[in-house]
This record gives structure tokens, sequence and C-alpha cells, in this order.
């Protein structure tokens, strides 16, 4: 897809962040009755979804954070990515998120999360974080009792023994201090890959710049993103400018990730930056929020920038999910037991055991339907719009009758003309009408997530009783935008494999390689 600007290829093969505001994953599900499912360790009503591409566990941590608004529940977030390198900044931002406040202060970590998360530069303090936590967290990979008391919200089980040894090798990568900046030179990779986007519009990358700005984000919706902001990222690759810029100069190697170029005719491995040059993280936090006056303008102009708005909606984040990182007895007199007057049905602080993130082999959302224990296990279904290609037929069995699914369209995405962004929005309803789900009724349309119902005459063995009907769709969080991720080429080609029926949701999945091709969209 050539545009004016180059070469079309702005977003990259590999996603470092959505595309789309957070949403809270319990507005968009069905309601699920308390006592038809309920989790029978707990007690309490569970929701189990499922998310492919999810890419930065954005909707997960607004999900916990607004969970206080919801009766009780207990979660199960079903993790499907396209390389692990993704795999390992979730473990890491969860991480940071659930950080005791004692060590770690509510700022800092917000602030640390934002230079992670969306600068290609660090300060050296956050890039001296960064190395502890993985070198921490490389230590308890291999180490699965370790890794189930000191992170009892996590679950590797499920990932298979090679991915789990080169998911401790991402780890070690991040923790290792040879060779400097040399090992992974952030600038000059960022520098490269501007230059083959740009192509001979390089040197007058700023009017490329503004145009992109003015002329397609703020025209779809994201008017709050400054251009000096976004002039900074295009040519840095720095976002959020915390500090003074010159303390920016420690290379991120949480975006480092592995490709296979054509070298003299013969396939090469090569870690480099193959992330998104064109967007940027604006639009994941910055560009809505619950705090109306933050998106007050003044002659016309908005008085907060998507930065700002950004460090807000973070901040506010993490003060609400702090309370999930810390163990029941450490909340003492916190703890609220409201409802039912037996107690069964609680709201109040959460805990740790409260939620589990579950991560699933990179090859098997076209295996899932295999298992039985995944037949008509979710209540819903979140698909990032560079994974729609894996949006099956074969996939759909996975939810249950009257279950979600939210597709995530390509609003943002800079390089996408306005003819293609409605022909992708049409493709999407045919894929997921062939995957047995119809538009959701009395739901407002929206330019940035496609949301659709599980059919109930496609049923399939395992239904859960508690979505057999639904209620009146939740109001829409207007989230806005949309991530077109192509599918990454992976360094090493997974073995295919017999795989057995499964008892446990946890055990290792196998099987086919599905098609790395992603959705193709017309020039």
């Amino acid at each position: 897809m050539t545009t004016p600007a180059g070469s079309g290829a702005g977003f990259g093969s590999v996603s470092w962040w959505g595309l789309s505001p957070a949403l809270d994953l319990q507005a968009e599900s069905p309601p699920v009755d308390s006592d038809s499912q309920a989790d029978t360790g707990h007690g309490t009503p569970q929701l189990d979804v499922l998310l492919l591409g999810s890419v930065d566990g954005r909707h997960l941590l607004r999900t916990l954070a607004r969970a206080a608004l919801w009766p009780r529940r207990r979660f199960h977030f079903y993790v499907l990515e396209n390389n692990l390198e993704a795999v390992a900044r979730h473990m890491l931002i969860f991480s940071l998120a659930l950080e005791d406040p004692e060590k770690m202060g509510l700022q800092e970590r917000s602030e640390a999360f934002l230079e992670v998360w969306g600068n290609a530069l660090l300060r050296p303090p956050v890039a001296a974080f960064v190395r502890s936590q993985a070198d921490h967290l490389a230590h308890l990979v291999p180490e699965p009792d370790r890794l189930a008391k000191q992170l009892p919200w996590l679950s590797l089980g499920a990932l298979k023994f090679r991915e789990r040894d080169a998911l401790e090798a991402v780890f070690r990568f991040w923790a290792g201090r040879e060779k400097g900046s040399e090992a992974f030179p952030m600038s000059r990779l960022w520098d490269s890959r501007l230059r083959h986007y740009l192509g001979s519009r390089y040197d007058a990358r700023r009017g490329v710049s503004d145009w992109d700005l003015h002329m397609k984000l703020h025209d779809r919706g994201a008017r709050v993103i400054h251009i000096r902001e976004f002039r900074r990222w295009r040519d840095t690759g720095v976002a959020f400018e915390l500090r003074d810029s010159s303390a920016y100069h420690v290379p991120n190697r949480t975006m480092a990730s592995g490709r296979l170029l054509s070298h003299r005719g013969e396939r090469v491995a090569a870690r480099g930056y193959w992330g998104d040059i064109a967007t940027g993280p604006f639009v994941a936090f910055g560009i809505e929020a619950d705090d109306e006056s933050l998106l007050r303008t003044s002659n016309g102009q908005p008085i907060k920038t998507a930065g700002e708005i950004t460090q807000h909606n973070v901040t506010e984040l993490f003060q609400a999910v702090a309370a999930w990182g810390r163990p029941r007895d450490a909340q003492g007199d916190q703890m609220e037991v409201t409802g039912e007057a037996d107690g069964t049905w609680e709201t109040g602080a959460p805990t740790p055991e409260s939620f589990t993130v579950h991560f699933l082999p990179l090859s098997s959302s076209q295996t899932l339907h295999h298992k039985s224990c995944y037949k008509g296990h979710f209540q819903l279904l979140y698909v990032a719009c560079g994974m729609v290609h894996l949006l099956t037929p074969e996939l759909g069995t996975c939810v249950a009758p009257g279950g979600h699914l939210i597709v995530e369209l390509a609003r943002y995405l800079v390089d996408l003309r306005q003819e293609q962004l409605q022909e992708f929005t049409s493709r999407v309803g045919e894929l997921a009408q062939a995957a047995g789900f119809t538009p959701q009724p009395g739901v407002r349309p929206s330019e940035t997530f496609a949301r659709f119902l599980k059919s109930g005459d496609s049923a399939p063995d395992c239904i859960d009783p508690g979505v057999e009907s639904w209620p009146p769709t939740p109001k829409a969080l207007a989230p806005p935008p949309g991530v077109l991720t192509t599918s990454p080429e992976v360094l090493a080609t997974l073995p295919e494999a017999a795989n057995p029926p499964c008892e446990n949701p946890t055990q290792p999945l196998q099987g086919r390689t599905p098609s790395s091709e992603p959705l193709k969209l017309p020039l």
C-alpha cells in the first residue's frame, strides 16, 4: 500500500502499543449470573476472555482498574500474541503496575511505564529498572514453583518448552549490559526505518509529519495530539518527554525483535526495530479521558496534549490497579463485603489471586477448537485488527453462544485511505459472519471497534448457562483507534506436532502453525 510519503509500511511488522483506547472488558461482555456461572474454587462469578493481539495489556489494566464499579468477578484473561517479545512486555508492564507502592511510588511507576512502553530511548534510572526486572523475570520463567509463588496472577503453563526458553532469552537480552548501546543501536535503527518509510521525502519529513497529523489523525478524531510531540516522536522515537531531552539516551531494549531478512540470497535472522513509525503511542491512553475537563478546548485548540492526558490516565489507572498487587491480609480493613446475606457475592479491594493472565502458544489460534476445554469457553473474544486473518469459524467455536466479539478497526492507521478503511470494515463483517457472529443489535456504529454477538444456533458442546441470554449492550466506552499489525516473521518456526485432548486449559497447546499472512487490504 504505497502512500505519497514513501513505502507505506509505517506500522511495521511488530506492534508495541495499541492503536485504540483501552476498554473495560466487563462493559463489553455479557453479564454472568452469579448463581449459574461461578468459580467453584472462589465462589465468585467468572469471566473468561480471549484476546488476540492486545499487545500492551491496556484492556486488562483498565478492566482491573474499573472492577470496583461492578459486582465482584474472577477474571481469566487468555492472551495470544504473535511474538514472544510482546509476551515479555506484557509481563514487564504488569510487574510494574503491581509493584509494591512502598518500593516504587505511584508517580515513579507511571513515568517508568510511559518510557518503557512508548519511548525508543530511556533515562538511565528507568533503564536500570528494566535490567533489574528483566533479570528477575529471567530467573523466574524456568522455575514454575517460584513463578507461581511470586507472580500468582501469571500462568505460562500453556506455552511450549521451546517458547519458554526463548522467553527467558528475551529477558536475558534485556538484562544484559554487554556491548552497551551497540547491542541495540536504537537511534540508528529508528533513522534507518524512517528513511526507508519516507523514501525521497525524508528531507521533507517535518512537512510529512504535519500532513499525517493534521489531515489524517486530527480528521479521524485524535485532535489532542500536538504537533510538537508528534514531530519529536517521528524524529527520535521519544513520545513522552517527562524530563530534559538530554536525559533520554539509553536504547529501550524492550522494543527489539527479530526478523528474517534476505541477504545475498539467504534468509538471515536480524535483530532490529520493526515497530510503528507512523502513528505513535498517543492513541491508546491519550485521546480519551474519564475526566472531561482534560478534553476541553480554548479558541478551538485543546488545552491539554495527548502526552499530558496519557500521563494523567496512566497515573489514575495505576492508582486503581495498585490494590490488585497486595495480598488480602495486607489490605486490612479496606476490605468490604456486600451483597447477599451469606456474603458470597463480594465487592471491595481485590487480591492478586482474583485474576489470572494465561499466555497461549504463538501458533495456537487455529488449534484451540481441538481442545474440548476451550470449546464454548469464552464469553468475550477480542481481536486486534492486525490479527483479523485469524478470525475463523474454528476460532468462533471457542466462544459461548451469546458471547461477544470485539474487533479493532484500522481508523488511526495513517497509511490507509478512507476507501481502504471502509473495505477493511466490510471484510471484518464478512469474517465475523463466517465465524458464526452477527452484529450486536442496538449498538451505536463505531469507526474504531466492530461489535458482534455469537449466534445461538451454533452452540458447541460446552455451553456457559450464564451467557445464554444477553442484556442490552453496555454503553460503548467510545474507544477510537485501530491497530493494523501485520504478522511478523518469526525467527524460528516451531515444528508441527500432534496434540491430545486436554482436561486442563493451561496444558501446553501444540499443532500446525497457521498461515502468518495478514488480512490483505486493497491498494
